[in-house]
């Protein structure tokens, strides 16, 4: 079975991504001149990510894919860590002390929220999350209900029937949405639309939906929507976000908070 890189390359294959993604394509020399590595540990990169259809090899070099490209779970931390941590900070503390039951989608920056809530030690957290599952039990929380379903590879997300029938049985206070794209008109969306309906289901059974976003990820849209800004109560972001985005989604009723900046 195939391991996980370690931090340190995790990093610097995240680098390199959004390097490609920034300038076009670009030689193996250059990548290596723009992260500070030989040349053998960038071709060894640039192999592993092509095999993981993150990026296309040319000859002597690397260029990003046409289409948007999905991250896997496992990298996604390297990107944008003091926006999600900030993020999650706000997020936190909008959630009560005490009982308090809540959903928690798949991804790095709700990972980042349930790290932010260690001081919380009543929730009831369910998840179709392996990874924010796996997280909570190491933060000791005691009420972890991880839906079942289909494992879907790049998010560790579980899917399907199974995961929405389950959904629809629950009900909690707080979801918190992570999304791959936010826009006005397309609303909360990620890549793949049976996660996306597992999550939009997450969403119609809780009182009061969250959306933690760092601003990456505004202006985005990605294949399938999970909710309409509408549906959301609360934007949290951080403050790189474009002001005039942020008070087009204002405009639709959605309180928006923004990490480290001004919030209205």
């Amino acid at each position: 079975m195939a391991t996980a890189p370690s931090k340190k390359r995790s990093d610097r294959m995240v680098a390199l991504l959004e390097l490609l993604q920034e300038r076009g394509p670009l030689s193996l020399t250059s990548i290596a001149d723009l992260l500070d590595a030989s040349a053998a540990t960038i071709r060894r990169d640039v192999a592993l990510m092509a095999s993981q259809g993150l990026i296309e090899r040319t000859h002597g070099g690397a260029r990003p894919l046409e289409t948007g490209t999905e991250v896997p779970v496992h990298l996604r931390g390297g990107q944008h860590p003091a926006a999600k941590q900030a993020i999650a900070g706000v997020v936190a503390s909008l959630i009560p002390a005490g009982q308090h039951a809540i959903g928690l989608t798949g991804g790095s920056t709700t990972d980042a929220v349930l790290r932010a809530l260690k001081g919380h030690d009543d929730l009831t957290i369910i998840t179709n999350s392996i990874s924010v599952g796996q997280a909570a039990a190491e933060l000791d929380q005691s009420r972890v209900l991880i839906v079942g379903g289909v494992l879907r590879r790049n998010s560790l997300e579980l899917i399907g029937s199974l995961a929405e029938s389950t959904m629809k049985l629950i009900k909690v206070e707080t979801t918190i949405l992570g999304a791959d794209g936010c826009t006005v008109e397309g609303g909360l969306t990620t890549h793949d639309k049976r996660e996306a309906r597992t999550n939009q289901l997450m969403a119609e059974r809780a009182d009061r939906v969250i959306a933690a976003v760092d601003s990456s990820k505004l202006g985005l849209q990605t294949d399938a929507k999970v909710v309409d800004l509408q549906q959301v109560d609360t934007l949290v972001t951080d403050a790189g976000a474009p002001e005039a985005l942020l008070e087009a989604i204002r405009d639709l009723g959605v309180e928006v908070l923004v990490a480290g900046g001004a919030t209205r």
